[in-house]
């Protein structure tokens, strides 16, 4: 089979860049569009020069219909509007796409599941094996320690430049609490408190976010009880966890029915 030829929209971006150095140092992947916004100062420029892995031979446009023409997936670490757009033109063009994009609203999921019905889409809050394989243990801690006697809290950090809060992956960590409660986290999470706000609702799923620095992601989920706390967490030292995902959930969609998949499917850790 040829090399599957991949898309980066945000190409100048920080995860834009390290998407495309994953791809180069992918067996079986290769870059063959980088997308930036009209205007932007990188249009014109050669992809790989950009991210530091030497020419090859893409130039970034700023026209992401002729870039997915002649591509078989897209990755995807953007903004909300941007991604509905971006899924829209996946679908038109029968390619894989794969979204790290956080902080779609309901309706822009909804957007997003409309255009799985065309498109093979792959959609995680954190595309990273570790936490992946942290919201299987989160789910079944939460299944195991009684709601009753263990509250949750889940505590994240991030770079100072994050504009979502709480992050992606605190929420897929706090729906992997829910399920393993069997409740629906919109209607558990407490995500402000301020003031005197009285005792904690009991079956609370509480979120807690902390900004600073240029922390790439540290995340913690803890489950309080009488007498003992399980504390199970996460910390991204390197960006380039996310890109390598990324790569590694595009080359599984290739070839896959449309629909939308998370990383819990790419990594076979989806509960049955």
């Amino acid at each position: 089979m040829t090399d599957m030829g991949l898309v980066v929209v945000g190409a100048a971006g920080r995860m834009g860049q390290s998407l495309i150095r994953a791809i180069a140092e992918t067996k079986g992947a290769k870059v063959v569009g980088a997308v930036e916004r009209e205007g932007a100062g990188a249009v014109g420029r050669d992809a790989g020069e950009l991210a530091g892995v030497g020419p090859l031979g893409v130039t970034i446009t700023s026209d992401p219909l002729a870039a997915f023409a002649i591509a078989d997936g897209v990755l995807d670490f953007t903004a909300p509007a941007a991604t509905v757009a971006f899924a829209g033109y996946a679908a038109q063009a029968r390619i894989a796409h794969v979204i790290g994009t956080t902080g779609c609203s309901a309706e822009q999921d909804e957007q997003i599941a409309a255009a799985a019905r065309h498109a093979t889409i792959v959609k995680s809050g954190n595309m990273s094996l570790g936490v992946n394989l942290l919201s299987v243990m989160v789910r079944q801690a939460a299944m195991a320690l009684d709601a009753a006697d263990f509250d949750i809290e889940v505590l994240e950090m991030h770079h100072r430049h994050k504009v979502d809060a709480p992050s992606g992956t605190a929420l897929l960590l706090g729906k992997a609490a829910a399920e393993g409660r069997g409740v629906e986290l919109d209607d558990n999470a407490v995500r402000v408190r301020d003031g005197h706000t009285g005792p904690r609702p009991a079956g609370a799923i509480g979120f807690a976010t902390l900004r600073g620095g240029a922390v790439v992601g540290d995340h913690s989920v803890i489950l309080a009880g009488p007498g003992e706390t399980v504390t199970l967490s996460h910390h991204a030292a390197d960006r380039g966890i996310f890109a390598r995902g990324a790569v590694k959930a595009a080359l599984w969609a290739r070839g896959r029915k449309p629909g939308l998949y998370s990383m819990l499917d790419v990594l076979g850790l989806q509960a049955s």
